[in-house]
């Protein structure tokens, strides 16, 4: 009897407890939570329910403070240097637009390279957290939408690339916010992405395309009236950007490099025997075969370069005309070969090893570093470093502190996705598509998985057929090629409401 009796009392005790964290009736018969149960109650439901994701999200943090403590105060890259320039002298760069300048402007007042490489490493960090949010929310799985982080939150060559001060992580951020803001039908969001993909353009011009994805994304959702408000948002700024461009060098355009780089893109196929150029451009001509020919980019730096040897700068108005009038007509004249070229430097991203491209020194960078990177060889990077002085006030060069250093180099060593594994997660969401159809199983409209998929392979092909292959080209479009295949595990589709 007094067991039963000490039962009966423990069951009530514990009732009682249970009912202490159940909702509250209102005036309407509704619950309401007592104050601070809930939060508690839901923290802990949340963490089981997204464990395997913050337990990725938490490694990565890890993995970038060893960055932070191996390399100080940041790692340097040839681009880096112009871009200091351009905070202290703003103006319009010929070769490179002056959104990521922009970008350190606002974190100037801090004086530390190193809260730039922290901002660009929690930048990182925030495309993990978006890409699991915007697959979740598409009711993609969640081992699917944890997987879809891991490459961009524990890739090592993704965490050195946040660690240099070059442009490309603040690149990938914005058209990742962009893409996940395309669930949704309000044209105040929709003008958010016009204004994210304006900046993605004037960080890096190959943002350009994805103007056009996107607006076509709502056209195919029939919302022709949402294309035209991004289209617009877009616009504005880069029309503005636009005309400060003219009004520095009286040229219409974002950059005046464009000619140039083309040109340097199709030396690698380009025969003057079958193009017959005029006298004027036959200078541009290299009368070594394609095969025994440079990197591409040789044909923008190296002092030996035709175009390099003429008169004035490289990026002149006339010289760029005169090497866009190359690339045009070595592309009219020799098309099949321009594809094959396009391809062979497309193929490169798929491949399992990564050998050494386009040189020795520009893979270089790419590596976290025994010995701390000598001074830049370029001219125009010799200029920064002074102006890079007055940001840090203070010594610029990378202080390599062991033993996290060294732990991140064995790291990377052995953490990084091979080109095939990025081949097969391109492949995976038409595979699915098609295995879809053949089982009968109609969609309520466009798939949600279009548009990363697309943005992601219009990232990988523009820059293979406008510049030449390289690495860190590549790792802008990995998250949103992981998005596109964790929404397309499921058979859900983007929801034609406003979100």
């Amino acid at each position: 009897m007094a067991g039963g009796r000490r039962r009966n009392r423990e069951d009530v005790r514990v009732m009682s407890e249970a009912r202490a964290y159940e909702p509250a009736k209102t005036g309407r018969g509704r619950r309401r939570l007592p104050r601070g149960a809930g939060m508690g109650v839901l923290s802990r439901s949340g963490a089981r329910r997204h464990g395997w994701f913050l337990a990725v999200l938490a490694l990565g943090t890890a993995l970038r403070a060893l960055a932070m403590l191996g390399y100080r105060p940041a790692l340097w890259f040839p681009d880096s240097y112009t871009y200091i320039v351009t905070v202290f002298r703003p103006r319009p760069d010929l070769v490179r637009p002056a959104g990521y300048s922009m970008f350190m402007k606002l974190l100037e007042p801090l004086h530390s390279f190193g809260a730039v490489t922290a901002a660009q490493h929690l930048l990182g960090l925030a495309t993990g957290v978006l890409i699991y949010r915007v697959a979740r929310r598409a009711r993609a799985p969640r081992w699917a939408a944890t997987l879809a982080t891991v490459p961009v939150l524990l890739d090592a060559y993704q965490i050195e690339l946040e660690h240099l001060l070059v442009s490309d992580t603040l690149f990938m951020f914005l058209v990742a916010a962009a893409v996940a803001l395309c669930m949704t039908s309000r044209p105040s969001t929709v003008a958010a992405i016009g204004l994210l993909l304006a900046a993605a353009t004037l960080t890096r011009t190959v943002g350009q395309p994805l103007i056009v994805v996107l607006a076509a994304w709502f056209v195919l959702r029939r919302r022709a009236g949402l294309a035209g408000v991004l289209v617009a948002a877009a616009l504005v700024p880069i029309l503005a950007y636009g005309a400060w461009f003219y009004a520095t060098y009286q040229r219409v355009g974002l950059v005046g490099a464009n000619g140039v780089f083309m040109y340097a893109r199709t030396m690698s196929f380009a025969d003057c025997a079958k193009m017959d150029p005029p006298p004027d451009l036959r200078v541009l001509c290299d009368p070594r075969p394609p095969e025994q020919r440079p990197p591409s980019q040789e044909y923008i730096w190296a002092q030996s370069s035709p175009l390099v040897l003429l008169p004035g700068i490289t990026f002149t108005k006339h010289n760029d005309d005169l090497a866009a009038r190359f690339a045009t007509l070595a592309i009219t004249k020799q098309p099949l070969d321009y594809a094959a070229s396009t391809l062979t430097e497309l193929a490169r991203t798929f491949r399992w090893d990564r050998p050494i491209y386009p040189d020795a020194e520009v893979y270089g960078y790419y590596e976290f570093p025994v010995n701390p990177p000598g001074p830049p060889g370029r001219h125009p990077a010799q200029q920064g470093v002074d102006y890079a002085r007055v940001y840090e006030q203070g010594a610029i060069g990378t202080e390599i502190v062991e033993p996290y250093a060294g732990w991140l180099r064995a790291y990377q060593s052995m953490a990084r996705l091979p080109g095939p594994v990025l081949l097969v997660i391109l492949l995976v969401p038409p595979v699915a598509a098609v295995v879809r159809r053949r089982n009968a199983v109609r969609l309520a409209g466009s798939p949600a998985w279009l548009v990363p998929w697309t943005a992601g392979l219009v990232l990988l092909i523009t820059p293979a057929a406008a510049a030449e292959f390289d690495y860190r080209y590549v790792l802008p479009a990995v998250p949103l090629a992981c998005l596109a295949a964790a929404l397309s595990i499921r058979p859900g589709v983007l929801e034609q409401s406003g979100s």
